[in-house]
């Protein structure tokens, strides 16, 4: 078995099983502001049960490639979306989901001015900025009980560059 994974660059169409890339492409869906300001309306599919959206800060410690993954989450009660608050690119890890088991992860590297949401129960990584500060605004389910499911792999990965 090999547990070598090589990035790829994040698009919309093979980031598509896991959750919506959010970027600026396309025509504006309505200019506002006096002819200042396009706007790209619903850009990510917002799924939340027993719970509401909420927005958070988070800072995370910055990461490096090679990079060792050997666990990954998901929440099964909301989506979350991941919003880089500077014009750094960020790895997106994700994982197909096979009867409640991780398989065949998958690593993305995000262009800059892109972000991403994750569906709701899309097993993935944790968030993994390459640059300081490592600043994201995340919209994900604030709401009482579990929503966090962890799966640690028995033998790690490791993610190289594409």
């Amino acid at each position: 078995m090999n547990n070598t994974i090589k990035t790829q660059p994040l698009t919309v169409i093979d980031f598509a099983p896991y959750g919506d890339v959010l970027e600026v492409s396309g025509d504006p869906t309505v200019t506002i502001n006096q002819g200042m300001c396009d706007r790209y309306n619903d850009l990510a599919n917002l799924d939340f049960a027993n719970g509401r959206a909420g927005i958070s800060i988070f800072k995370s410690k910055i990461r490096s490639l090679p990079y060792q993954l050997d666990m990954v989450e998901r929440h099964p009660d909301g989506s979350q979306a991941f919003i880089p608050m500077s014009q750094h690119p960020f790895m997106v890890v994700v994982a197909m989901d096979r009867n409640g088991i991780p398989t065949d992860p998958q690593a993305f590297i995000s262009a800059n001015g892109q972000a991403i949401n994750f569906h709701r129960g899309t097993w993935h990584g944790v968030l993994t900025p390459l640059h300081e500060p490592g600043l994201f605004a995340v919209i994900d389910r604030i709401g009482n009980g579990p929503n966090l499911e962890e799966y640690t792999f028995k033998t790690p990965y490791q993610i190289d560059e594409g």
